[in-house]
């Protein structure tokens, strides 16, 4: 299931006219996808745009009940890498399909999603206080073009810092296993001699 934000009243309270819980997409066999809220038909654009506005939905398979929003997301992000201007290099393509079946691979997707909602709280940030500047999407975009190499050292310096965190994590876990010799999940000691 897709979360993001939900209606809210002046008052702050839940807006009545907003249907209790997630939007539901039925996915029938012959691949098409059904808003059960709109009772139409909709594509995976319409999806992308309901993502884009921070709709709470999720898709479901017509017949059996299962789960398929993963699955939709995926199919977005793959139309999105196939055309105009790809997020995920070849190479970074590559290092994430090495962590599927590693014993880290649950502390990776744990780490990306945490990093991901870390920049998106940062780009909210930085658009909310540019507001008042008079930046619309299209100006912000043409200036931050012209700011790629500046993007490029604080992106830098910023991913600098996650590795040197995840760095002290893991001498942490190892000097842990100094602590706890022999407990499972933690690396043994060397023999002493």
């Amino acid at each position: 299931m897709v979360t993001a934000r939900r209606g809210k009243t002046a008052t702050g309270g839940e807006d009545p006219t907003q249907p209790k819980g997630p939007r539901v997409l039925k996915k029938y066999p012959n691949r098409r996808l059904y808003d059960t809220q709109t009772s139409s038909y909709i594509t995976l654009a319409d999806v992308k745009k309901m993502v884009l506005e921070g709709e709470v939905f999720e898709v479901r398979d017509a017949k059996s009940g299962e789960e398929l929003t993963r699955s939709i997301l995926l199919q977005i992000i793959l139309e999105e890498e196939m055309g105009g201007m790809p997020m995920f290099s070849t190479p970074l393509l590559a290092q994430i399909i090495r962590f599927y079946g590693h014993a880290m691979q649950g502390l990776m997707g744990a780490y990306l999603e945490k990093n991901l909602q870390a920049f998106g709280e940062m780009q909210a940030r930085f658009a909310e206080q540019s507001k008042g500047a008079g930046f619309d999407p299209q100006l912000w975009s043409q200036f931050m073009s012209g700011q790629a190499p500046m993007m490029q050292g604080l992106m830098g310096n910023y991913l600098e810092q996650s590795k040197n965190l995840f760095l002290q994590m893991q001498e942490q876990f190892q000097s842990a296993g100094n602590i706890f010799p022999g407990m499972p999940g933690f690396p043994p000691q060397p023999p002493k001699k």
